[in-house]
């Protein structure tokens, strides 16, 4: 094992978490903040400064040698910006000059967020030993990423995979993207409560209308709840079926708050699955939970710094 370490930064619209990680993806110190998203594009910059201060407090961070970052999209690796949907303050936003001055100029390596928890499920969890894979992330957002003939497929922008906004209603609502119909306006958390909410849910005493919350009624039996959930996982397997008929992966893996819903989210998701995965090369396909966590994010972006040095033992990013 390696003794330096490499930083990493997970950056949702939800939080901002960073670690120090060594080279067998443990992590050794961990910092976060929330994101905040809805203000402009310096106050959530400082965030970020905020989590690397903390990270930097640690006695440990004189071994780091590298970063990776990897952030709600889209993002423009090869221009070092991003512009995640959920986060409005930033567009074309120059974080990774940004990241690389607030740290001294350490190198940086820049991944959307569904490309880090492919990076994390391919080199340790449940996409460990498949050569093709889509690995996406469920939760306030829909994110995904490819690993194609063995190696993380980041494409040239970084954000290859990107199933989230992928159209499966083309009457469908408008999406924050531009678009209409999209995966993540139909199977995101924020939206699954949403729809449940306009068909009749109505949360408990504590006023819970998360995404967790109406889970719990689905278990429980409410139509309303139940509904929502079985249309967002048909909108997920008809987004995983088109990303396998057009590159032949043969597992999907679902990560994420959302996915945390269990047997809720994943019966009716195998069940769409085989409406919508028809042709012979992809009836094989099959659907796993996510293994890495809440961690993942952060273990995929250690994975994208990692493979770039020169000694890398983990796959290609």
């Amino acid at each position: 094992m390696r003794t330096d370490l490499v930083a990493a930064l997970d950056i949702g619209g939800t939080k901002i978490a960073g670690a120090l990680v060594d080279g067998d993806g443990r992590i050794q110190a961990r910092a976060q903040r929330p994101t905040p998203a809805q203000q402009d594009g310096e106050t959530v910059m400082r965030a970020v400064e905020g989590v690397l201060g903390d990270l930097a407090g640690s006695p440990l961070w004189g071994r780091a040698r590298s970063i990776g970052i990897g952030s709600a999209g889209p993002v423009d690796a090869s221009a070092g910006t991003v512009s995640p949907v959920n986060v409005p303050g930033w567009r074309d936003f120059p974080l990774v000059e940004r990241v690389r001055a607030a740290t001294g100029g350490l190198p940086v390596e820049l991944i959307g967020d569904g490309v880090a928890i492919t990076a994390a499920e391919h080199w340790q969890g449940a996409a460990r030993g498949h050569d093709n894979a889509l690995c996406m992330v469920v939760s306030t957002g829909v994110g995904g990423g490819l690993v194609l003939n063995g190696q993380v497929h980041p494409g040239p922008t970084g954000n290859a995979g990107h199933i989230g906004h992928i159209s499966v209603d083309l009457d469908g609502d408008p999406c924050p993207c531009g678009s209409r119909g999209c995966v993540e306006r139909l199977a995101s958390g924020p939206n699954i409560a949403r729809r449940a909410l306009e068909q009749g849910w109505r949360p408990g005493p504590d006023g819970d209308t998360s995404a967790a919350a109406v889970a719990a009624a689905a278990r429980e039996g409410d139509p309303a709840a139940l509904a929502s959930f079985e249309r967002a996982a048909r909108a997920l397997a008809a987004g995983i079926a088109a990303t396998a008929t057009l590159v032949e992966i043969d597992i999907a893996v679902i990560g994420g708050g959302v996915g945390k819903a269990g047997d809720i989210l994943f019966t009716p998701l195998r069940e769409a699955l085989a409406d919508y995965a028809t042709l012979s090369f992809v009836r094989r396909l099959t659907v796993a939970p996510a293994r890495m966590g809440t961690d993942a994010g952060l273990v995929g972006a250690a994975a994208a710094a990692l493979a770039r040095e020169p000694d890398a033992t983990v796959a290609k990013v």
